[in-house]
């Protein structure tokens, strides 16, 4: 067959629906030419999902939950890229570009889309700035580093009581299976290697679940969620029922009802809306803006174009609702979807999505897990052995199938790992939400950052001989915090919040680079700083604080 005859099949999303779809299209393809199978994937590997909160706790390897998809999907040809735009009039795809900044189109005969959902925090205060999300590899591995750092600056810090209990507060959002198993693997991780830490006392040490349901694992039934719920309060993990996660900043989980939990480690599972390119396009969509398919898993008013998996409304084979966003039906769906593609490539009879499910299983930890298998419900340890040995046959290849056995023996017998993997340097310009009466900076602390009010508002108050005066009051548009830096000494003010605060922060280092090569820019602070001080210097006098020594006196804004 000639080339020009050749259909191009490119399937969107690099998860279980898109990697099995490529998988069964190769099967069939054989030694036939009548079409090439194209895969775009943001990374060049598949992530097991089921075993990613193992990798938080350092009871598999990093890599041992990922398989290179070059190797998994040998005849497909793979685009290592984010989606830019789809245009379904002329059927191309345009992916962002690679070293050079030139526009990458690929054309399309066939078009599956299987790109899951993401992280979505939108309406929510401050959690896209500090609560982290839980999705892939990057952040499980960014999770795992986050905690251990947080248990070293807890085992030497003495001074700040409160800051002491934020770095040993560990709180999870979301009730549901991810939120469930990676609860369970942090605190047997936290707790288990607390005794390391000759500063730490396991008591001290708080793991909380935020669920906004009245139990926990609602994809289950009562019974086993019940057990659940006591396994993981009788290993010290707190469940806050009935409670919904509204806000956050970098101290705080701020709560429906007002109540605010201190921590510096917020982790949040929900919520989650299709990719933004599933958004964007003009194809019927039905609940949370996933894309509406029909039994053959084409999507409705749309010709050639399948949908599956995570972003996809699938109806369910007995009639009621859509099939579950689980592995087992992406697979299956890969599968129908595929035979499919090869139908419309070669004519045949289509088949319909008929998968009703096996069941569902969560881990829970300490040797222990819940499942619910052809309507049996078994929980402990049985119900955890099953749990590995399916998920271990699962796994794709026998190699990572090895790894992960070896990994599971050896945590039998040795102490988990606490080695932190500082992977990143400075992050420059980064985003931070504040809520009415936190304190951005405290008097005497240290500069380390320059920030600029995008929206809110903040008091700037001097303390002295047990009184306070307000310097100053920050709007959207202002900028405080230069003064230390510029003068390199600790913060002479305290600046507060008054009306929830979006701010952007630059580091010391950042500021420092780029006041040092644009003098220009130094002198415009120079002159602030220096207007800022005559003013603050003048409140603090019809105050009534004035100090000696007024004169060298300077305040941090």
């Amino acid at each position: 067959m000639k080339e020009h005859a050749r259909k191009r099949i490119v399937i969107l999303g690099g998860g279980f629906g898109g990697i099995y779809t490529a998988k069964y299209l190769e099967k069939a393809l054989g030694r036939r030419d009548d079409y090439e199978i194209t895969l775009v994937n943001k990374e060049n590997y598949f992530v097991f999902q089921p075993m990613l909160p193992e990798v938080i706790s350092g009871t598999i390897g990093i890599l041992d939950t990922v398989s290179p998809i070059r190797r998994l999907l040998p005849k497909t040809d793979l685009h290592v890229r984010d989606i830019e735009s789809i245009d379904l009039e002329n059927r191309t795809i345009t992916t962002s570009p690679g070293f050079r900044p030139h526009s990458h189109v690929i054309n399309y005969d066939y078009l599956v889309i299987a790109l899951g959902n993401v992280t979505d925090f939108r309406g929510l205060r401050g959690l896209p700035e500090h609560a982290i999300p839980f999705k892939n590899l990057a952040d499980a591995l960014y999770i795992r580093n986050h905690i251990i750092r947080a248990l070293e600056e807890a085992a030497i810090e003495h001074h700040d009581a409160e800051l002491r209990r934020q770095l040993l507060t560990f709180v999870v959002a979301g009730g549901g299976f991810s939120g469930v198993e990676a609860v369970a693997e942090i605190n047997d991780f936290v707790r288990g290697v607390a005794q390391n830490y000759i500063g730490l006392d396991p008591s001290e040490i708080r793991v909380i679940l935020v669920h906004s349901q009245d139990r926990i694992l609602p994809e289950m039934s009562e019974k086993l969620a019940l057990f659940a719920q006591r396994i993981l309060q009788k290993r010290g993990v707190e469940i806050r029922l009935n409670t919904r996660l509204e806000a956050a900043t970098g101290q705080e989980a701020c709560v429906a009802g007002g109540e605010r939990i201190p921590t510096r480690t917020l982790i949040s599972t929900v919520p989650a809306s299709p990719h933004p390119i599933v958004e964007s396009l003009g194809l019927p969509k039905g609940k949370n803006g996933r894309l509406i398919a029909n039994r053959y898993l084409e999507v409705e008013g749309a010709k050639n174009i399948w949908a599956l998996g995570d972003c996809a409304l699938i109806p369910d084979p007995g009639g009621e609702g859509f099939a579950p966003p689980t592995a087992q039906h992406a697979i299956r769906q890969g599968r129908t979807a595929a035979g499919n593609i090869v139908a419309a490539i070669r004519g045949g009879e289509r088949r319909t999505f008929d998968f009703k499910g096996l069941g569902t299983m969560g881990a829970l930890g300490h040797r222990s897990a819940v499942a619910e298998i052809f309507g049996m419900k078994i929980s402990g340890f049985v119900a955890w052995w099953m749990w590995r040995s399916i998920y271990l046959m699962k796994l794709p290849g026998w190699g990572r199938r090895l790894k992960v056995a070896t990994d599971w023996t050896l945590d039998l017998l040795l102490p988990p790992e606490l080695v932190q993997l500082r992977l990143a340097g400075s992050m420059g310009i980064t985003q931070e939400h504040f809520e009415p009466g936190e304190e951005v900076f405290h008097q005497g602390d240290l500069g380390d950052r320059i920030y600029i009010i995008v929206t809110g508002q903040a008091d700037v108050l001097r303390e002295d001989k047990g009184q306070e005066t307000v310097l100053a009051h920050l709007e959207a548009g202002q900028y405080f915090g230069e003064m230390a830096l510029l003068k390199k000494t600790t913060r002479t003010a305290t600046v507060r919040c008054t009306a929830p605060m979006d701010t952007l922060s630059l580091p010391k280092r950042e500021f420092s680079l780029l006041t040092s090569y644009l003098p220009e820019l130094r002198k415009e602070f120079e002159m602030v700083m220096e207007e800022r001080n005559r003013d603050n210097l003048s409140k603090m006098a019809q105050a009534g604080n004035r100090p000696d020594g007024v004169k060298t006196m300077k305040a941090d804004e």
